[in-house]
């Protein structure tokens, strides 16, 4: 395992924010995969050839919207081509901080809303199917490297994942790690308050009971992973590690306000330390829910009226802009961009 505290001893520069006149592409698109009855709302950031209209994209009561110039060309060249897995009750346009910055270092950005684990529709019997989450981003793949609009642009031989909390099992997976049902049941019985126990044992999952938990998603297209903060570490198939992709990049987010259940270093289940080649990085100055979109003005104080988690309260000292600019660091040089 090769540790990373701090990027900046590295000599990377600090990304900076997109200029006005450099926004991301975007687009949206339906997905229709055999795996889902319905089809799956998709999206995709790219470099932009020219200016369309600027408009925001993820705007709501909760999170400041990004910016980009919907549906202009593409920029020339071939792009390395990143696929993103959001958390449990997330949605890809939410972590458009993320997604245009990596567009900003390159990169096409490829997003799919995870149905029944995404904003308003979130169960936990249906985001515990793993395999039906990587199914989702391996069908976005397959299509978008047979549109004729994007892929000549795409580079076949530099695709990555991203994948944060549950999307970082996802991501987990499609490099070729399996989990293990009856070992997540195991864990929850000791340690029921874990943050990837409550929501499940909300549902009455028993995590053995779903196959698709213990599917094999494995996309050998993928060359490049970067996990953040992932669920199920201690759950994660012994046998499958060494197997698995070599080199992935495993991100905690926070020191003494880390959640137990996502901590993949040495104090955690050592996930960073099972895997070949790992590199780990610790960014200190956050928490879990740091990785989410800044947070509009009264946003927490609806949340707390709504008693809803805490997604826009970050630990004492931290900053999220900050933490942000810091992440797309690590994932641009985890991803090779």
């Amino acid at each position: 395992m090769k540790r990373l505290a701090l990027l900046t001893m590295l000599g990377l520069p600090i990304a900076v924010p997109v200029a006005a006149d450099m926004l991301p592409g975007y687009d949206r698109f339906d997905l229709t995969a055999d795996h889902r009855a319905s089809p799956i709302a998709a999206s995709i950031w790219y470099p932009a050839a020219n200016p369309t209209y600027r408009a925001p994209v993820g705007d709501g009561p909760i999170f400041d919207p990004t910016f980009a110039f919907i549906g202009p060309s593409i920029a020339q060249g071939e792009h390395p081509l990143v696929l993103l897995s959001h958390g449990s009750g997330g949605n890809s346009d939410s972590l458009g901080w993320l997604t245009s910055g990596l567009v900003a270092n390159g990169a096409i950005v490829l997003a799919v809303n995870h149905p029944g684990s995404t904003s308003g529709d979130s169960s936990p019997r249906r985001s515990v199917d793993l395999g039906a989450r990587a199914n989702d981003l391996t069908a976005a793949l397959d299509m978008i490297l047979a549109d004729p609009a994007f892929a000549p642009f795409i580079d076949p031989d530099r695709i990555g994942v991203v994948g944060f909390s549950l999307g970082g099992t996802t991501a987990l997976g499609m490099a070729g790690v399996r989990f293990d049902g009856a070992a997540q049941d195991t864990n929850c019985s000791t340690g029921p308050d874990a943050a990837d126990c409550v929501f499940f044992r909300r549902g009455g999952v028993r995590f053995a009971d779903y196959p698709g938990f213990e599917a094999d998603a494995r996309d050998p297209r993928i060359s490049r992973a970067v996990i953040v903060d992932p669920g199920f570490g201690g759950a994660a198939d012994p046998g499958t590690l060494q197997g698995a992709l070599a080199g992935i990049t495993l991100i905690n987010l926070g020191d003494a306000d880390r959640l137990g259940a996502v901590d993949v270093g040495p104090d955690g289940n050592d996930l960073a330390n099972r895997l070949p080649d790992a590199t780990y990085v610790e960014i200190a100055a956050a928490n879990h829910f740091t990785f989410l979109g800044t947070c509009k003005s009264g946003a927490a104080a609806l949340l707390e009226e709504e008693q809803d988690d805490p997604i826009c309260t970050d630990p004492k000292g931290a900053d999220r802009t900050t933490a942000h600019l810091q992440l797309i660091d690590a994932i641009t040089f985890g991803l090779e961009l």
